[in-house]
């Protein structure tokens, strides 16, 4: 489909075609080939209905659309420009619309009711069986058998919260991107990492500031360049004055999501009330592991009981180390203290800092490591591709797959026993001014096993993130934490590649919310693990492993804090709850101050009040549904993975069979069953919560 490269049926997406004059003629065409099938199923003759011609037909129905709106959406994230932006948001209204008219779509709910009541369709496999009853609920939940009135009243809803959750995202990076600091006196670069100072003078030499005569010293509120001030400044004013400009990301006057949460929360709860829910967590709950919002309300505050005592110490503690070192009394610390103070404190209780552990984690040395790694354990092969970006590759690259950016590699995966490839995925780890904040997966084509009649259709994602740059001549060395973080999305990719369900809408990461961060969440683990460490962690000059010592000292303070950072993410969680299950409480009051209540218990108290977060969650605002009343299955899923991760220690964390369970019990199965049974059928009962505790050292 050369005229229309978004729609281009190519396995090796050709990025450098997908510019924005095609957006939206493409996109057009896409959506009218949508329609155009969804009127076919309505209009067969209701004794001619088949599996085929009714679930499975709309299982495809807006497979060109998917494809194209998947990838500008991609590219959105990765490589933001006006135009293409302009072009998305003339789109977005008429692709929320249409999307929001399936289920509301009277003739076709009607065809698919009437085919999944005729006797036939009890003959289906299970996972067709299962397809057509989680299509039919999700009709049902998103209106299907509500009136007109209010169909329409929906379609609205849907409209506006397209456009919102897109501009709250564009606020975000917008403001993000709106801020530098120059530093021109060294001297308040005290403290900091060499590698960081020497990042933020190589970037401000790149923007035209400073000279190797008289440097300048360049920082963002991207987290690579921000958080070692945090961490390391000696210069309180400096960590002061990047605390303040973050809290500017999304409330900035030009860039302020302040009314936009507040419409979005409002949008939300007005479709949960005409849909029959309470709330808009008690809608999204409804099919996930904790069923409704006061169960997953009482998991966050169980946990909250569970490590309060222990907190506080924590809290109590620091001030404490806080005031021996300074002349200066406090009875609270100040936000932009605490990171700066708990790094002092680790350094000197354990003799330990993490930047020691940077040259040992050189970024393709990790993914090599990983790749040998998780394919021994998981009977894989993985191989990279040569890849390039731009138009016209160079005589040398004819095989070379295209890329989206220079940054990016590509990789093919196959199965080491049958040497069938299963899928392939690109990796773009670095910062970018046009590319969004944090770490995420993502599919681009969700292939099929072999059938009768047909060979594997193989998968295809990716893996992005926001990791420290290469310095010069010198590799990307990240952090232990950064690390993780690779090996987390890595999970969701393999959850995503390895997938053997026949029907793509069951397979990979399209499982119940609360179950999808299990693959990622176990890999960290072995971030952690001398065996499997000695396979990628070794230092990027001298190729030696990690000396033991260096090892021991991270391991004893892998719990430092821990409580601290438990509670971080439970006060993410009650913050999302809470504003999605009673929202009423909290309407038309100042979004701080509901801040402040929500989460009383769940942070220190500081001398300066720290605004709401809320204006900068893009995990919950910057889609229409995202994570959304959904941030505690992170926690949920952090139970699972500590306890599933048991089994692979009992049985030594290397052990292939173990391994071939997991792919098969829980990374191949998506959500062709239930995922209870999934966990189950891996670890022969259901899970456990001391096993999280006790790796958190929280018991």
């Amino acid at each position: 489909m050369p005229n229309h490269p978004f729609l281009a049926d190519d396995f090796h997406i050709r990025w450098s075609t997908l510019t924005a004059q095609h957006i939206e003629s493409d996109i057009e065409l896409a959506l009218q080939r949508a329609k155009d099938n969804i009127a076919t199923i309505c209009e067969q003759p209701e004794e001619t209905l088949s599996y085929e011609s009714t679930f499975e037909a709309l299982e495809s129905a807006s497979k060109d659309l998917e494809a194209g709106w998947g990838r500008l959406n991609h590219l959105d994230a990765v490589a933001d420009n006006e135009a293409q932006r302009s072009a998305l948001n003339a789109m977005l209204p008429k692709v929320s619309a249409f999307y929001a008219s399936i289920p509301l779509n009277s003739a076709l709910w009607e065809k698919l009711k009437a085919y999944s009541k005729k006797p036939d369709s009890s003959q289906l496999s299970s996972t067709k069986q299962r397809f057509m009853e989680e299509t039919c609920l999700d009709f049902q939940q998103a209106g299907a058998d509500l009136d007109d009135t209010k169909k329409l009243q929906l379609k609205d809803i849907s409209a506006q919260l397209a456009t919102l959750t897109q501009k709250f995202g564009e606020n975000v990076l917008d403001s993000t991107n709106d801020y530098e600091l120059i530093l021109q006196d060294a001297h308040r670069l005290e403290g900091l990492p060499e590698m960081a100072v020497e990042a933020a003078r190589q970037d401000a030499l790149a923007q035209g500031h400073g000279s190797d005569a008289a440097p300048q010293w360049r920082f963002t509120l991207q987290f690579p360049s921000m958080m070692p001030i945090m961490q390391h400044a000696k210069d309180e004013s400096l960590r002061r004055e990047i605390w303040e400009a973050s809290n500017t990301i999304g409330h900035s006057p030009q860039y302020d999501n302040t009314e936009i949460v507040w419409d979005i929360l409002k949008l939300r709860h007005q479709k949960a009330e005409i849909l029959g829910k309470d709330n808009f967590a008690d809608l999204v709950l409804e099919r996930r592991m904790a069923k409704d919002s006061a169960t997953a309300l009482s998991f966050v505050e169980n946990l909250h009981e569970n490590i309060s005592t222990q907190y506080q110490q924590e809290v109590s503690e620091l001030l404490d180390y806080r005031n021996s070192q300074s002349s200066e009394k406090k009875n609270r610390l100040e936000p932009w203290e605490t990171s700066y103070w708990a790094e002092q404190r680790r350094k000197e209780t354990y003799d330990f800092d993490d930047e020691e552990l940077r040259p040992y984690f050189q970024v393709n040395r990790v993914m090599a490591g990983m790749f040998d790694l998780f394919s021994e354990l998981f009977s894989l092969r993985i191989e990279q591709r040569q890849s390039y970006c731009g138009n016209n590759p160079a005589p040398e690259q004819q095989d070379a797959v295209p890329t989206w950016h220079e940054d990016t590699t590509f990789y093919d995966l196959y199965d080491a026993s049958s040497d069938q490839h299963l899928g392939s995925f690109y990796a773009d780890w670095h910062p970018r001014p046009n590319k969004r904040g944090g770490a995420w997966m993502n599919s681009l084509k969700t292939g099929l096993p072999p059938r009768p009649g047909h060979p594997r259709q193989p998968h295809l994602g990716l893996i992005v993130g926001n990791m420290t740059k290469p310095l010069g001549d010198q590799p990307a060395l990240l952090t232990h934490r950064e690390v993780e973080t690779i090996f987390h999305e890595f999970g969701h990719l393999l959850h995503h590649l390895l997938s053997e369900v026949e029907i793509e809408s069951l397979a990979g990461t399209n499982v119940p919310w609360d179950f999808v961060e299990l693959p990622s969440q176990i890999l960290e683990n072995f971030c952690w693990d001398r065996s499997s460490l000695d396979l990628f962690a070794t230092h990027h000059q001298t190729g030696e492993p990690i000396p033991e010592a260096l090892f021991q000292k991270m391991i004893a303070s892998r719990n430092y804090m821990s409580a601290t950072a438990f509670m971080r993410q439970l006060a993410f969680s009650k913050l999302d709850l809470e504003l999605h299950s009673h929202l009423n409480k909290y309407l038309h009051r100042d979004l701080d101050e509901a801040d402040t209540e929500i989460l009383r218990h769940y942070r220190a108290e500081h001398t300066t009040p720290t605004p709401s977060m809320s204006r900068r969650f893009s995990h919950l605002f910057s889609s229409p549904t995202g994570y959304a009343a959904g941030y505690y299955s992170y926690k949920w899923a952090e139970v699972l993975d500590a306890d599933a991760y048991t089994r692979f220690k009992q049985s030594g964390i290397l052990h292939q069979e173990t391994g071939i369970a997991f792919r098969r019990e829980i990374l191949s199965k998506g959500n062709s069953r239930p995922v209870q049974e999934s966990y189950r059928a891996f670890m022969g009962r259901d899970p456990e919560l001391s096993p999280l505790l006790e790796r958190s050292g929280l018991t």
